[in-house]
Order: C-alpha cells, then structure tokens, then sequence
C-alpha cells in the first residue's frame, strides 16, 4: 500500500471480510469512500491498527420494529418522536447497523388504534433528525401497511412522497391464515391480551374474516402499483402457502418477508423472489411463534437476508452464528445476508460491501468466545461509535 496522503485515513492489521474471502490486510478511506483493498502487513505511518480484528462492511437491515418501542415505551405513553428515534439510532448503531429501514404502521388494529395518529410524526421524525445531522445510521422508513384497514390506501397516499420512505411491505394480521392459522387460538389470545370479552373477539375476528373478500385484495393490488409507480422494494409479509407466494408474485413483489413454512419459502425461490427472515428466530433456535425455523431455510438454501426484526444487537450475532459449519455457509456469505443482499434487495448500490468506490460504511468486530464484539462503527469514513 503506498504512502498516506493528507485527508486519508488508514485501516490496518484487520481481517477483512470481502465478499469471498476473509484477507489480513488494510483499507484506505477517502472522502468518506473505500479507495483501496491492500492484503498483507501495512507499515504506512500513521494507520489504525485494528488488532487482527474482523473488519466488516456495514450492517443494513430491511425491518426493525425498534423506533416504535421507543414511540410507545409503556401502554398510554408516548415520547418525543425526535428522541425516541435518536434512541432507537444510538441502538442500531452499537449493533453495527449503518443502515436501518425503520418500519412504521400505516393500518390500525385493534391491539394498536394509536398507529394511525403516530404514523406521519414517526416519519417526520427521521426526516428532521436525518436532515440536522443527529442519527449515526442512515435511517429509511420501511411502511408495513395493514391490508385489512378499509382507509390503507388512504393513509399511504398521504406519506408516499415522503422523503424519508424507501420500502414498503404487505400485512395481513387475520387470522385463519399466515401468522394466525388457528383461528380458536387466535381468539382466546385476542381476549387474554385486549381484555375483550366474547363477543367484543368475535365481532372483531368476523371484521378482519370479511376483509378477506374485498377490502384485502383491492388494497393488495392497489398498494403493490403504488410501490411499483415509485420504484420502492415491496415485500409480502408472512406468507403461508404457496398460493399466497403466487399471489404476490402476480402483483409483481419480489421480497418475501418472514415466510411462516418451507412450502411458502420454496415457492418464493421459484418465483425469484429474496427472502428475509429474523435474525432473532435464528439465535433463539426457531421462531417464537412456531413458524418456520430460519436455521431449516438456510440449510434449503433459502435464506437471503437477516434483518433485526425487534433486536437490534441480533444482526451482528447472526452473522457469525449463520458462519457455524452447521448452516453450510461460510463467513462472507454470512456477512452478506446482512449486508450485500440487502443491499441488492433495497436497490442500493453504494453500500453493502467492502471494495473500492463504495461507501466507507464499516464496522470493527472482536470474537471474544463465541460472543462478536462490536468495538467501532464508521459511516461515510466517519467514526459514530
């Protein structure tokens, strides 16, 4: 590597992660880009040396529901959506994320009727702290749009052109199908959780079974040619069967996310599609409600992306975890389904791999046991943690 010159920076004695390889070597950052790969030892003046530590590009995760816990932090309490999202940041950024789709609500439930009042400040909210330089990540908005509430379409209309939006996914939270196939089970939670009596559930579950008929395809349809007119990813939430995968693919969406069974994630292969599942499903072993294990999907081949889902510190773990010889994939392809494949998914093309021209968007990681250590993060070449 030759000489540093003024306004460089210098990364050295790292174990870089590329997208085929892992090499011992160094980076030079300019401009707040990559501008160079070196292997080998660098004895240029003046580098941070990293130690032997792992240098990864960073993290980009298509779905968190992290901002809204930060919203609503107790039942009938809402903050300040500025600090909330600085909140939220500060957590993405320790777990090495440099770019979070920030999901928000557009659809109420019964669960949460509070969405449709919070949804455009929450949006607003990353617009104002992005645009006065207070987030470490770059944070795009991720709408999850609730297909059962009649006014969706509505509701999205008046956020579409926002700014901040950069994704969009499909919810069907009825039950009978996708997250809920057990309709009995589906009620008895349903009055347990929202203290609903008899009556109140079941007038409640024969609301979202009408939906089905009308109401949920014409938005289905309707929201998949808004995506498409504004060039925004669509994913199809929570597909069962594949049927539903077809469905989806008929509207032209091409991200399928969080499939509940291998038969849904196979048909979601063979129709092109990438598929995201939740990194947490993946630490705890399986998922948490009884669907498809994201562990079974890597091992069919069919595990394109992690995301954080509602752990923020998940996405880095799952990477080295997923690089366990027992899913069959090695430490770049690890990597990659956290960082270049949602990138490519998202539609964004200066970010999510370490080589020259991209952005300097990096993350510094000790393995310490079995537990990756996030020790330094960089975006655009500058050092937010």
């Amino acid at each position: 590597m030759p000489r540093k010159t003024s306004g460089e920076q210098v990364l050295s004695n790292a174990r870089i992660v590329l997208a085929d390889e892992v090499v011992h070597g160094s980076l030079r950052l300019r401009d707040g880009r990559i501008v160079e790969v070196a292997s080998g030892a660098t004895p240029v003046k003046g580098a941070e040396d990293l130690g032997g530590d792992y240098l990864l590009p960073g993290l980009i995760d298509l779905h968190t529901d992290h901002f809204e816990k930060h919203v609503l932090p107790r039942p009938g309490t809402r903050w300040d959506m500025v600090s909330a999202v600085m909140a939220h940041d500060a957590q993405m950024a320790a777990g090495g994320i440099t770019t979070t789709f920030d999901c928000v609500c557009v659809g109420v439930s019964i669960k949460h009727p509070e969405r449709r009042e919070i949804f455009r400040p929450m949006i607003d909210a990353v617009r104002e702290a992005r645009d006065n330089d207070m987030l470490r990540a770059d944070h795009i908005v991720h709408l999850r749009c609730e297909v059962t509430d009649e006014v969706v379409v509505e509701l999205f209309d008046s956020v579409a052109d926002h700014a901040a939006v950069g994704m969009m996914s499909l919810m069907d939270h009825a039950p009978g199908h996708r997250q809920y196939p057990d309709i009995r089970r589906f009620r008895e939670r349903t009055m347990k959780n929202l203290k609903l009596s008899e009556a109140e559930a079941d007038a409640h579950i024969e609301r979202l079974l009408a939906a089905q008929e009308y109401t949920v395809p014409r938005n289905r349809r309707d929201l998949a040619r808004r995506a498409k007119e504004r060039g925004l990813a669509l994913a199809s939430h929570d597909d069962e069967t594949p049927e539903h995968v077809a469905e989806a693919a008929e509207l032209g969406i091409t991200v399928s996310e969080f499939p509940t069974t291998l038969a849904a994630a196979k048909a979601a292969r063979d129709n092109g599609m990438k598929i995201i599942m939740g990194a947490p499903n993946l630490m705890r072993g399986g998922s948490h409600s009884g669907n498809v294990s994201a562990a079974e999907l890597a091992a069919e081949g069919l595990l394109d992306n992690l995301a954080s889902d509602y752990v923020p510190a998940s996405l880095v773990q799952a990477a080295f975890r997923l690089a366990d010889p027992a899913h069959g994939l090695d430490l770049p392809q690890a990597v990659a389904t956290v960082s270049a494949v949602p990138a490519a998914t998202a539609g964004l093309d200066d970010r999510g791999r370490i080589e020259p021209g991209l952005k300097a968007d990096l993350l510094r990681v000790a393995l310490i046991g079995d537990q990756p250590f996030v020790k330094t993060v960089w975006r655009d070449a500058k050092r937010v943690m």
